[in-house]
């Protein structure tokens, strides 16, 4: 017995028309690849409440009793704050630009400033910072290879990386003047 051409044609249709919503549903329900895994090197640099504490203590009991003394007993800044947005933000900025440039070994460096005086207000995060000592944040990368490894072979101890100058650095956090913090406490 022969079969219809019409059920022929029927049958290859359904079949496709089975295998596209069969392929659509599996794709759909296929979970988007893992991302990149992160390194857990951070783990060996985690230090305890207490030790944080410590840290604390002794930069209030030297450092910034010279800044309090400097000051005429008014003590400095002692905490600064970004937020996770902002430091997450600035991290994937700092890597698409190192991207573009093919740097390697990118990191930031934080730095120790001060903000003048008569800083504008608005390179701040607020005008009654002026006057107060503030951190930044600079990209930073490897050294070219040739003038860390002729450093190394003089015996002189360097850091090997530089910092990227065409990626501008960040700074306008917010920080704790006196009288809005204690010096001797860590909240």
């Amino acid at each position: 017995m022969k079969t219809p051409t019409m059920f022929k044609n029927l049958i290859s249709f359904t079949s496709v028309l089975f295998l596209a919503v069969f392929s659509l549903v599996a794709i759909r329900c296929t979970p988007p690849p893992p991302e990149p895994p992160i390194s857990d090197a951070y783990k060996s640099k985690l230090i305890t409440k207490e030790e944080a504490r410590v840290l604390f203590d002794e930069y209030s009991r030297t450092n910034n009793m010279i800044l309090t003394q400097a000051r005429n007993g008014n003590p400095d800044s002692r905490w600064y704050w970004l937020s996770l947005e902002e430091m997450e933000s600035y991290i994937q900025y700092v890597k698409e630009n190192a991207d573009k440039q093919n740097l390697k070994d990118v990191g930031i460096r934080i730095y120790l400033g001060k903000y003048p005086a008569n800083h504008p207000s608005d390179k701040m995060a607020k005008p009654e910072f002026a006057g107060y000592q503030t951190v930044f944040l600079m990209p930073t990368a490897k050294k070219p290879q040739d003038s860390a490894s002729s450093l190394k072979r003089r015996s002189i101890i360097t850091d090997e990386n530089a910092d990227v100058e065409n990626i501008q650095p960040m700074n306008m956090m917010n920080l704790s003047p006196p009288p809005n913090s204690m010096t001797n406490t860590m909240n």
